[in-house]
């Protein structure tokens, strides 16, 4: 089995990067794998910690219509050039952590997705030069209001709620081109999504090496790579499963966030 980079928080709540060992127990690293994370001679037992998002990364830069399939269902063409969105950090969950639905949205789904973990410094790159910066892969959510996004001229809210990118369980330094991503809900084995990773418009590697002509990726950075087609909503209880092949399966709950507070004429500020 390959490596799996994990961050996890200890019972006495402080937070480490480490490599989990096949009997669950954690290999702590004195900093993030990336950065040149070394194991430091601790070890965390199983049920002695808890699995956090992998990264903790400056930005989440997306991905969008990266599958013909996907962009069909849209209603949309394939783009000539990759399209691209930011998530906040905020929306960042870790696994078994719950996805919120908003009281804004009538209708959020699911996106399963590959992402990317930048290992280094990376700015205006050829897609040749941008395979390095690629430290490893993980599992994303891409969480998407759809009725939002389809109602505003932008992506932002619909994209951006809190819990709104599930993350992980942990990185892995390589993964198949073949691999399939499949997604399950409530314990069905028939998937909802279910494409090879290389059915991708767009690569990794040219994805970040268009991105890095935009801006700067820093170490621990997320590129999400765009969903595959079968996306679809959730509801309050579901119960969503990520796989991909080589390297594991990211699980989330769904719950109902609290309703908007009430607005009161006093809370109206006018500004002249």
């Amino acid at each position: 089995m390959a490596d799996r980079y994990v961050r996890v928080k200890a019972s006495q709540g402080k937070v480490y990067y480490g490599l989990l060992e096949l009997n669950q127990s954690v290999k702590i690293l004195d900093t993030a794998p990336w950065l040149g994370g070394e194991p430091n001679g601790e070890l965390l037992a199983p049920d002695t910690y808890q699995l956090l998002a992998p990264c903790e990364p400056s930005k989440i830069v997306a991905v969008g219509k990266n599958y013909s399939a996907h962009a069909a269902e849209m209603g949309g063409e394939v783009p000539k050039e990759p399209i691209i969105f930011l998530k906040p950090t905020t929306t960042i969950i870790a696994p078994e952590a719950a996805i919120a639905l908003p009281p804004q949205s009538k209708r959020v789904e699911y996106e399963g997705e590959l992402a990317l973990v930048i290992g280094e410094r990376c700015f205006n790159r050829s897609p040749q030069q941008a395979i390095t910066a690629i430290w490893g892969y993980t599992i994303a959510n891409d969480v998407t209001a759809r009725d939002l996004q389809r109602s505003d001229s932008q992506w932002t809210r619909g994209k951006g709620f809190d819990t709104f990118c599930p993350l992980g369980p942990w990185v892995v330094r390589e993964v198949s081109p073949s691999a399939l991503l499949q997604t399950f809900m409530n314990e069905s084995k028939k998937p909802l999504q279910c494409s090879a990773i290389d059915e991708m418009v767009f690569s990794p590697d040219y994805l970040v090496a268009y991105i890095s002509q935009i801006m700067t990726l820093l170490p621990g950075d997320i590129v999400l790579t765009g969903t595959p087609e079968g996306v679809g909503p959730m509801q309050q209880g579901d119960r969503v499963c990520i796989e991909i092949e080589g390297i594991g399966k990211l699980q989330n709950t769904v719950i109902l966030r609290e309703p908007l507070p009430a607005i009161v004429d006093e809370d109206i500020t006018v500004i002249q």
